[in-house]
């Protein structure tokens, strides 16, 4: 069985970064990356939203190197979780943990590239890298 994903897109906010505790505690990345859609919508162009998650030496590089809007590519592989809320009800998300992440872009193109960009949907609230 293969379960691989490759993604291409903007990093919607800075890595968060935590620790596992303990004596071999592990460093943590977790952030989202947009997604452009290939195809439009009613003239407008669209994205999609993935959820990441990076552990070890890869959690500490993203913490040091990788900021909102700054255009990515990065392949891992798809996991589920499952959880019951407070309200008793079973919950589930899909996301990605990562294996690898590299630059798509020149630091300096990347600003200017998310002071233009327009793609994404205007009913996403998050604090996102791009300004409209």
């Amino acid at each position: 069985m293969i379960n691989k994903v490759v993604l291409v897109g903007r990093l919607t906010k800075d890595p968060e970064i935590r620790h596992t505790g303990g004596a071999d505690s592990l460093a943590v990345a977790k952030w989202s990356i947009a997604v452009d859609r290939r195809y439009k919508k009613e003239g407008g162009q669209e994205a999609d939203f993935f959820d990441c998650t990076a552990f070890g030496k890869l959690a500490d590089h993203m913490e040091k190197y990788w900021r909102k809007g700054m255009k990515i590519a990065l392949s891992g592989r798809l996991e589920q979780s499952q959880w019951t809320d407070r309200d008793g009800k079973k919950r589930s998300s899909v996301g990605v943990t990562v294996e690898e992440v590299e630059f798509c872009e020149r630091k300096d193109a990347a600003a200017e590239t998310a002071k233009a960009s327009d793609f994404l949907p205007a009913d996403k609230d998050e604090d996102l890298p791009f300004s409209f």
